[in-house]
């Protein structure tokens, strides 16, 4: 059983930078791949960023590249968001999600993902 807490969303301009993060629990976090997903008003919930296992490698919405980085710290048990240049539509609640399943891959679907966080609200005014 995994639980999973975001933290770190909030009220930021256009332009601006959050960083989301996600505290996990269970001792095997370094087994799973974990997700950043998110769900706007009126929206079915989207895939944002991915990050392997253990050598990190990364997948990304195509409208987030250059401006979104996953990463993860196993030590801690915590994966990250960095959110650079955020645009208004940008604004959503963020979900941490992680994947048990020992697949590899760009694993995008809300299916993959066994256990889901509460959610943090990342609103952006223009």
């Amino acid at each position: 059983q995994v639980q999973l807490v975001e933290s770190g969303g909030g009220l930021v301009q256009a332009g601006g930078s959050l960083r989301l993060s996600c505290a996990a629990s269970g001792r095997a976090f370094s087994s799973y791949a974990m997700g950043w997903f998110r769900q706007a008003p009126g929206k079915e919930r989207e895939f944002v960023a991915r990050i392997s296992r253990n050598v990190g490698v990364t997948y990304y919405l195509d409208s987030v590249k250059g401006r979104f980085t996953i990463s993860r710290d196993n030590a801690k048990k915590n994966v990250y968001l960095q959110m650079n240049s955020l645009k208004p539509e940008d604004t959503a609640v963020y979900y941490c999600a992680c994947d048990a399943a020992p697949l590899t891959g760009r694993r995008v679907s809300v299916s993959h993902y066994n256990y889901w966080g509460q959610g943090t609200q990342v609103t952006v005014s223009s």
